[in-house]
This record gives structure tokens, sequence and C-alpha cells, in this order.
């Protein structure tokens, strides 16, 4: 658990907008009364705004919101950074296609905590999150399915740190081998540092990444497939009991529906490992044929989970296996082309149980 920190009110000045306060601390709510009655407008995010005035008058109610917030036990500053939002705006206008910038409070120490079960890095910023004081953070969001988050880097007086929140379909991301480490950069950096160094970083961890749930889940379905088709071979138990046909077909039944389960990792993660496979891989001969099966079946496979004619689980988990099949056989000759050994990565401390987290965005 983060420590808590006094309640404070931090300023920003803007060039054309005026000025920005955030309010950070437990009890950060005492800062809202005092930000109102001097002017300040409340935002998207907890975020306040003094509308563009004259420098006298942007004074006279910074000078008034001080007296005011220390009858309510709350300190102001003004913060020598630039205001973290324009950096992310700015950083967005470069990042190669559109990017969308935003930015988020975390007045609450605690809400703090919810970074770390959707954050998928290995370095400064998981850190940050963990044992820091992160009170506010940008995001930037292309619409496509990369998220990436943006903080003043703690501890130091100018500098950036820059990481990805995980892309859908994944959990358990904190402690995965294949996460990408975070940019550390300077503001006159950050934009170049993202194109050229972590985007492709992080694309090349997720496409580990998906390599490894794709092949881990062909593994227990092979797995499960050869100890079936013992059974059939010998039609007794391991302990010998001769198996009736009836539990030969409830035994056939079980394992067609954990098949089905455990290939819905390669429904989710399987096309988007077939499109950006490398073109090294690709354009090995054969590969082309392969990876249009590979695709035709995901195809097969996602017209039955969506089939408007009632099916039975058994039915269903039928009308999968050529699919399954497909990937078992062609699906194995691909991957042993590309498949990736996640590498050692020093971690922090597992955290203690705590309740479910919140969704980042709060």
């Amino acid at each position: 658990m983060l420590t808590s920190s006094a309640t404070q009110i931090m300023l920003f000045h803007r060039r054309d907008t005026g000025i920005v306060a955030f309010a950070y601390g437990e009890k950060y709510h005492w800062a809202q009364p005092a930000l109102e009655s001097c002017g300040f407008q409340r935002g998207d995010n907890d975020t306040y705004l003094l509308p563009p005035s004259t420098a006298g008058e942007a004074q006279a109610a910074a000078a008034d919101l001080i007296v005011t917030a220390e009858r309510l036990q709350v300190t102001v500053a003004t913060s020598p950074r630039r205001y973290l939002g324009d950096i992310a705006d700015h950083i967005a206008e470069q990042l190669p296609g559109t990017w969308m910038a935003s930015v988020t409070v975390y007045s609450q120490p605690v809400w703090q905590e919810d970074l770390v079960a959707w954050l998928w890095d290995s370095g400064e910023l998981m850190e940050a999150a963990l044992a820091g004081r992160v009170p506010y953070a940008a995001t930037l969001n292309n619409g496509a399915g990369i998220e990436l988050l943006l903080i003043e880097r703690p501890g130091h007086p100018a500098g950036y740190v820059v990481g990805a929140f995980s892309s859908e379909g994944f959990d358990d991301n904190y402690q995965d081998a294949t996460a990408p480490a975070s940019l550390v950069a300077e503001e006159s950096g950050l934009a170049a540092g993202i194109t050229d160094r972590f985007l492709p970083a992080y694309q090349q961890a997720l496409h580990a990444r998906r390599t490894i749930q794709v092949a881990s889940a062909l593994d227990r379905i092979r797995t499960e497939f050869r100890a079936w088709k013992a059974l059939v071979a010998s039609t007794r138990y391991s302990t010998a009991t001769p198996v009736g046909i009836e539990a030969l077909g409830t035994r056939t039944e079980e394992f067609l529906t954990r098949a089905s389960q455990d290939f819905l990792a390669v429904l989710d993660h399987g096309r988007p490992l077939l499109e950006q496979y490398p073109s090294a891989i690709t354009q090995r001969p054969g590969n082309a044929d392969i990876i249009a099966r590979l695709s035709a079946a995901l195809t097969d496979a996602e017209t039955v989970l969506v089939c408007d004619t009632p099916l039975t689980r058994q039915e269903r988990c039928e009308r999968m296996w050529p699919a399954i099949e497909t990937w078992l056989t062609d699906g194995e000759r691909l991957l042993l082309q590309d498949r990736p050994t996640a590498p050692a990565v020093h971690r922090p401390p597992a955290l203690p149980a705590s309740e479910p987290p919140r969704n980042h965005r709060r």
C-alpha cells in the first residue's frame, strides 16, 4: 500500500488557456471548495481551469487561492514543469497515425495502485507505479489497440517516462516476462523515442506474447489429444480397467470440450499473429499457403461460435475440431520457425492480496 501524502494543489501555466490545477492527497476533496471559490472551473478527469485572464488577475487569483487553501490545511505549489497535457498533445501530433491524448489525476494515492494491474512494463514506469507517487499522468491512445501512459520521471527535476498498458485479451500483466521496458527521455526526445524505439519494441514484445499464448494453447490440446488417442487405442484406463463404449463417448466429449476451450486463446490471438508475422517468415516457400489455411480455419471456428442454428455443446465442439486440427498441424510448422524464448526479466516482489483492481480510467 502506498503511503498517503499531504493534500496539495498543483498549478500549471498554459499558454492561451489560463491556469490548470490538480488537487491530490487523501483529503483532496478539501481542495475543491477552495478552487471553486477562487474562480477555477472543474474540467474533465478532476482537473480545474482558471480561464484566460490578465497577468495581474491570474496573480491575484493565485494569491487568493493560497490564502483560502491554507484555511483548509491544503498547500498550493506552482509546477516548474510544462503542463503534461500540452506535452501529450504535442507528442500525439508527431506520432505515426492518429492519436488522442488525455490527462488523468490520481488524487487518492490508492487510485495509483490500480495502474499496476493494467500496465505491461518491465522498466521505470512499473517501478514508479509500485513505489513512487504518480499524482497525475497522460494517456496516448491510437484507437487501434495501443494505449500508452506518460508521467513525469519521479525523483528527477526533468525527464519523462512512457510505457504501455496491456493490449486487450491479456491478463496477468504484472511480472509478464515479455513486457517491454518503458522509455525514459527528455521532453525534446519523447516523440522520436516513442516512434523509433518504444513502439517497435512494443510490437516485437506483443508478437512474442501472442506466439507464446497460441503455442501454449496448442501444446495443451496436443497433450490432451495424445492422452485421448492412447485411451481409444488401448480401450483401458491407466489402471487397466476396461473402458466401456458409453464411457469412451463421455471421455471423447470431455476431450473435445477442453480442446474447444483451450482453442479460444488461438481465436483471440491467432489472427493478429498471422497478420503481423515478419516478412522473413511469410516469404519462405510454402508459408503463404500455411498462413492461408490457418486463417481459413479461424474463420471456420468463428462461424461455429456465432452460428444462428442452435447447437448442442457436443455439436459445437465437434464442428470446431477441424479448425483445431489444422492449427495443431500447420500451426506447429509455423510456430517452430518463430517461437520465442521468453527472457528472464527482473521483477519487483509480488503484490500483496487486495481488492480486485478497478479500471485505470476509473
